[in-house]
């Protein structure tokens, strides 16, 4: 970790009128626990995006959409056709989402382009905030699709087709809204996203701004075990086919998986279903969910072989079958190191503590690294604590962040 004495006093954006503009965001879809739910293409989602819009217009910003409904704010550059440096994430939440995970790096965007207005600067090339449609996959299952569409990992068709569980459509919706448009098509020349950290190693380690250099790749699974049903008094223990024992020993397994790839291994089993759904029948199937991570490729390889063997092994031991599916295959993601190095010399001017640090969740930036050059920014959040109405910063890390990606935008904008 670099660490630099003392703090610059006169930052580069103005952090109460960023802080108050959070606040204000926080009070659409406001939830009584004092958290945020403005859920992707609903009616609150569509009054942040409004309130966004009009602050951004006040700026002097042009505002487009594209057909998936991102939405794009411009401040025009010296050369106005040039690719533009582009800033950004996402105001859609959780149902019982916090108020700084996305807002924090569309406003802090935001925050750029006011503070280049303040000062009188024009940039070389312009300036784009963006706003990217259904980041957090909550109403309609499928995360960060609207960044997926605009980066082409997704068809657009496919993802106007999906559902959420009242059956209306992503399409229907866009619709509805009037957010399929036509514009938002330039593809940028640097891209940077500001975030919450939502995890504790900012935190723990006492440092102020995280300079993102990449994300964990991540892989899915659905787990089945397959065993014989039975009656849970007369059947003897030992002539069971019984799924939950094989599914004991990947349990205990998987967490040992992990823990030899420390400190980035990660294991998640979650979404437990048997079969039958009684108390006192041997199960005939049990179903699990598993989610493997690390930012290194061939680590993560290693996860997978070790896992399927462990499955395969624990399942036949026990007189018991299994199927391994793939659900989503993310692969690690690597940021340009021109974009990293302008996010740590900004860190370093602004005379923050800072740390190179690997994303453990996946944001937009990692769609958009497949097109532009990209990076990250993070700060601390208290306890790392994310996709909570607990989820808190301070005014002052708030302004930290904005601040680095002032300077790292002016850079690469090419500003004066």
């Amino acid at each position: 970790m670099t660490t630099i004495a003392g703090e610059i006093e006169n930052t580069r954006v103005d952090g109460a009128r960023l802080w108050s503009r959070l606040m204000a965001m926080a009070e659409v879809g406001a939830t009584a626990a004092g958290g945020s739910n403005r859920q992707a293409l609903s009616d609150d989602d569509a009054a942040g995006r409004a309130l966004f819009a009009d602050w951004a217009t006040a700026a002097g910003c042009s505002i487009t959409t594209d057909s998936v409904g991102n939405l794009f704010a411009r401040r025009p550059g010296r050369d106005d056709s040039a690719a533009p440096v582009m800033m950004g994430s996402h105001l859609d939440t959780q149902p019982t989402g916090g108020r700084f995970d996305g807002v924090y790096g569309v406003l802090g965007g935001l925050e750029v382009i006011e503070s280049l207005n303040d000062k009188g600067i024009e940039t070389d090339v312009p300036v784009e905030v963006v706003v990217w449609t259904n980041e957090e996959g909550s109403r309609f299952a499928r995360s960060m699709m609207g960044s997926g569409v605009w980066a082409g990992v997704m068809e657009l068709d496919e993802v106007r087709a999906i559902t959420d569980v009242d059956g209306i459509t992503v399409g229907a919706e866009l619709d509805r809204l009037g957010w399929a448009g036509d514009g938002g098509t330039q593809r940028p020349a640097h891209y940077i996203e500001l975030h919450i950290e939502q995890g504790p190693i900012l935190e723990n380690d006492g440092t102020e701004v995280g300079i993102v250099t990449g994300v964990q790749g991540l892989r899915w699974y659905t787990i089945e075990l397959t065993g014989f049903p039975a009656h849970a008094g007369p059947t003897p223990m030992d002539l069971r086919q019984d799924p939950a024992r094989p599914l004991a020993e990947i349990l205990t397994g998987v967490y040992a998986i992990a823990a030899d790839h420390a400190p980035w291994g990660r294991c998640t089993p979650a979404m437990f279903r048997s079969d039958p759904v009684s108390p006192n029948t041997v199960p005939s199937t049990i179903t699990f969910s598993l989610d493997l991570r690390h930012p290194e490729r061939a680590s993560l390889d290693d996860m997978d072989a070790r896992m399927r063997a462990l499955v395969a092994e624990a399942a036949a031991t026990h007189g018991c079958t299994a199927t391994v599916a793939v659900d989503n295959d993310s692969p690690p993601i690597t940021f340009s190191e021109d974009c990293v190095s302008a996010v740590e010399r900004s860190s370093r001017n602004s005379g923050f503590s800072h740390a190179r640090i690997v994303s453990g969740a996946g944001h937009d930036a990692c769609y958009v690294a497949n097109v532009a050059p990209t990076s990250m920014i993070f700060i601390p959040c208290a306890d790392g604590l994310s996709h909570n109405e607990a989820e808190s910063i301070e005014p002052e890390q708030a302004t930290r962040g904005a601040d680095v990606l002032f300077g790292a935008a002016l850079e690469l904008a090419g500003g004066g």
